[in-house]
């Protein structure tokens, strides 16, 4: 009688399988798929991806769907499941970090489609094979951007720095937008608009504005997936695309053992581009960075008084004296400002309690680091170098305070 009953429901099982098979092997297309992103992909940022799918079918249709990513992401949990409706689109959005500039190539969308009684899969495999750059994070550029058109910097950590001493020159008259100074309101013409109106005044224009990043192997240590020279690139094209905002002009220098480029100082309505394009293409090195070398192609190259941003890193005080004779003698001709990084570990190391001789020890040798990072501060200052230790998360945003704070004690 079992026997009799299992084949029975062998059988059973056996037609309703033929039956799902025969509902999702009908249609030569049941299922399409394609995958919709930018050109360009920001490096540091999350970045948007959709997969579109389209049900053929005339039943609803239970899929998973797996997208297979460029290798870089070491990533392998890009699975979903979607309820498509019968004749209906689907629509899948997720994100994406990548940590490293370059090009990246993506596979085939893989979608596995399941008929109305979910015994059988159909695999479809569209081959939308795409290579896409990722550049600097083009993305954290147009946030701050946006920030700063909005009057809403302050939101982000960018401190408003009152103007002293530093003459303005009348621009326009324009609405008034949540945050302006009400100083500035324009009464005759409020009342003549009906609304309040404003007057809007721009800084002293043509200064030149360069930012120095150093490739060499101080700025490989990794912070968060990206290495400090990705967090320096990031943060100059930020203010590189700010200072052309605030009509100065933008330059660039990449180093390590010798000038990799330098792209002159231009207010050029591709200067954006320019910059872009070039930090793309910086290659990391692990030589030892010559200063000298630098301190001469500044001399020689740049012949009026500039703003140099200087991103690099320095670890021991015994490293930054070293160097100290050709920042002093750039920061006679220029306004020089030295950035390099807190090392956000050590920082972990001295709050954690020690409980036992080894991480006594640890702390002590912490603390040494620590010491030594704000001795280098006091040094620069003291040659009249300006300077800025930041832990790599806040290094746009300190870049952009030091920035506009020396553009409104009118130093450049």
């Amino acid at each position: 009688m079992l026997l009799v009953l299992a084949k029975v429901a062998f059988g059973v099982l056996l037609l309703l399988t033929l039956l799902d098979l025969l509902q999702l092997y009908r249609n030569k297309e049941g299922v399409f798929a394609s995958r919709s992103m930018q050109e360009k992909l920001s490096n540091g940022s999350d970045n948007d991806i959709y997969l579109y799918l389209e049900n053929k079918y005339n039943f609803a249709v239970d899929a998973e769907v797996i997208d297979e990513l460029p290798f870089q992401f070491q990533r392998r949990d890009t699975v979903f499941k979607a309820r498509i409706p019968a004749g209906r689109t689907h629509i899948i959005h997720y994100t994406l970090r990548p940590t490293k500039r370059g090009s990246y190539n993506f596979g085939a969308i893989n979608v596995f489609a399941m008929g109305k009684l979910a015994l059988v899969k159909r695999r479809y495999k569209f081959a939308q094979n795409q290579e896409v750059s990722v550049y600097p994070s083009f993305i954290q550029m147009r946030q701050y951007e946006l920030m700063a058109i909005s009057n809403r910097l302050h939101e982000v950590g960018v401190k408003k720095v009152r103007r002293l001493g530093h003459s303005s020159e009348f621009e326009q008259i324009r609405p008034y937008v949540a945050g302006d100074d009400q100083r500035t309101i324009n009464w005759k013409a409020t009342a003549r608009k009906s609304d309040l109106m404003v007057n809007s005044y721009q800084d002293e224009k043509s200064q030149q504005v360069f930012c120095l990043i150093d490739k060499g192997r101080v700025m490989q240590m990794p912070f968060e997936g990206l290495t400090l020279l990705d967090y320096a690139i990031n943060a100059s094209l930020v203010i590189s695309n700010i200072a052309l905002k605030k009509h100065d002009k933008a330059g660039l220098i990449t180093f390590s053992d010798n000038i990799s480029n330098m792209l002159p100082a231009q207010r050029k309505a591709d200067q954006v581009r320019r910059i872009m394009e070039l930090l793309y293409n910086q290659k990391t090195k692990y030589q030892e960075t010559d200063y000298e070398r630098l301190y001469a192609t500044i001399r020689h190259k740049i012949k009026q008084r500039s703003l140099l941003l200087l991103f690099t890193n320095f670890e021991t005080l015994n490293g930054a004296q070293r160097q100290l004779p050709y920042l002093r003698a750039m920061a006679r001709h220029h306004l020089l400002v030295v950035i390099f990084f807190e090392n956000t570990e050590l920082h972990a190391e001295l709050h954690k309690p020690a409980t036992n001789t080894e991480e006594v020890y640890t702390k002590a040798i912490a603390q040494k680091f620590d010491y030594d990072k704000r001795q280098i501060v006091k040094q620069l200052q003291q040659h009249g170098i300006h300077a800025i230790l930041t832990p790599p998360k806040d290094l746009t945003v300190n870049t952009i305070n030091k920035y506009l704070e020396l553009k409104a004690r009118g130093l450049i």
